[in-house]
């Protein structure tokens, strides 16, 4: 005997005819192409930084190699806790993806409680690119490079400053980073935000501090501030006369900002391979390569899985950092 279930009504009633409804449309649904509606990218950043310029800069293309529109919604707050809390809680569908930075592997060791678990709650697409960090000092303090540098802070123990974007921002401690790999005595003066701490640098309220390239370097071609080295492994094009930490005698900075994106975990496998794949494609175009190297990025674009250790080992080095510094927010 066959069962069909356009006897389901005649066999249950009225309740059949409900049951039916569901069975039949339950089908098209479970085998619903993504993605079928738009992608939202959440931005845990206010508009104006580095990663709410690659989102608006990838969110275009991306949408064509979808084919779906991909809308970029800024989520700011609480050292970026607020927008990475929202898409860790997010439906794991594909449909809610985040754009993290560095900080999302800081806050994991700075803050004391959160709401998420990073390494828990949340999948890599792809980590995009690295950014280095440039120390830039004003011109007036005599320190021509980084030797000079150390030996003035080590002459003048807690008699440098430095700003940053923030207690807890990359730039804070990567100073701290320094601090440590030289054994100097410099002091931290937070700002809020990066825009303020730059121009007090500028105006010599405070002598130096740590910036994304992008950010300072139209500053440094001006002559308003002296790039003194760079973190990472090789020198930015950009500032192509600056040398690295490396090059300039001291080993262990090797702090920069990396930028990807994420879904929450447990998203299909299916759905995250088309998320990937769709982005490659994008961050291989020349004009996106060309626009981010421009602000200051190394192309990465890591598949999963490297991108889970490469994850792993920014960790482990921001958790070094974080509990040598003895930095802490509530």
């Amino acid at each position: 005997m066959t069962f069909s279930l356009t006897r389901l009504p005649r066999l249950l009633g009225p309740l059949g005819v409900v049951l039916a409804s569901m069975l039949l449309n339950a089908a098209p649904h479970a085998q619903e192409a993504f993605p079928s509606r738009p992608v939202r990218m959440v931005v845990p950043y206010p508009p104006g930084g580095i990663g709410d310029f690659v989102a608006r800069l990838i969110a275009p293309k991306w949408s064509e190699a979808l084919k779906q529109q991909i809308v970029v919604e800024n989520r700011p707050g609480a050292g970026s806790n607020i927008g990475i809390d929202h898409v860790a809680k997010a439906a794991p569908d594909g449909y809610t993806v985040l754009l993290f930075d560095s900080a999302l592997v800081v806050n994991a060791s700075l803050y004391t409680r959160l709401s998420y678990d990073a390494r828990r709650d949340l999948a890599p697409i792809m980590i995009v690119g690295r950014t280095p960090l440039v120390l830039a000092v004003h011109p007036t303090l005599p320190a021509a490079n980084v030797t000079e540098l150390i030996a003035l802070a080590r002459a003048r123990p807690g008699g440098l400053t430095y700003a940053s974007a923030g207690s807890g921002t990359l730039v804070h401690l990567a100073a701290e980073m320094l601090k440590t790999a030289a054994s100097i005595d410099i002091v931290h003066v937070p700002y809020k935000g990066a825009g303020q701490a730059i121009l007090d640098v500028i105006g010599g309220q405070v002598p130096m501090m740590f910036a994304v390239p992008g950010t300072a370097r139209a500053h440094i071609a001006s002559g308003k501030l002296r790039p003194l080295a760079l973190t990472g492994e090789k020198r930015f094009a950009g500032l192509p006369s600056v040398p690295t930490f490396a090059e300039a005698g001291m080993r262990g900075m090797d702090a920069s900002l990396i930028v990807g994106l994420m879904v929450p975990a447990r998203t299909p496998a299916a759905v995250l391979t088309t998320l990937h794949d769709t982005l490659a494609s994008v961050t291989a175009q020349s004009e996106i390569v060309g626009k981010l190297g421009e602000s200051g990025m190394d192309m990465v674009r890591s598949a999963p899985q490297p991108s889970e250790a490469i994850l792993a080992n920014e960790f482990a080095l921001w958790e070094r950092v974080v509990r040598s510094s003895g930095a802490k927010v509530e």
